[in-house]
């Protein structure tokens, strides 16, 4: 039985920018990190890659966590997504006052589409976080 969504994961270039951003502005929680040796063979069967090595942390939110994943072995591959591309292009963070929450994170470096929109009982918009990564803001009524 599924009992709902523990985490989402993110790759990050710098782990330590990722935690400065998803912990000091966005406003996540550490809860632990580790860093893995390429000869954690048990960690190397979870995600399939044999003598992997990487920097994580693991940061709760209100209703879901964020697991940062900075992997320096093997090298990592910018595979940012666009909002129509196939996977998981993106996460969105339940807010209120969108407007207050846009004007923060703008001057904090994330960049957005444009303004927060409208959309009846919803007002939400795109950005992304320092890393290229997509973040929906919204709100609703």
């Amino acid at each position: 039985m599924i009992k709902g969504v523990h985490h989402i994961a993110i790759g990050v270039p710098d782990i330590e920018k990722g935690l400065a951003f998803y912990r000091d502005v966005i406003g996540f929680d550490l809860d632990w990190r580790s860093d893995i040796p390429s000869d954690n063979v048990k960690a190397g069967a979870v995600v399939g890659l044999p003598g992997f090595e990487a920097r994580m942390a693991m940061l709760k939110g209100a209703n879901i966590r964020l697991e940062l994943w900075q992997y320096s072995r093997p090298e990592p591959r910018d595979m940012c997504s666009d909002p129509s591309d196939l996977g998981y292009p993106h996460m969105a963070l339940a807010v209120e006052d969108i407007e207050a929450e846009h004007s923060r994170l703008s001057a904090a470096g994330m960049t957005f589409v444009g303004p927060p929109v409208d959309i009846g009982s919803q007002k939400a918009i795109y950005g992304r976080d320092p890393f290229g990564n997509i973040i929906e803001l919204l709100e609703e009524a």
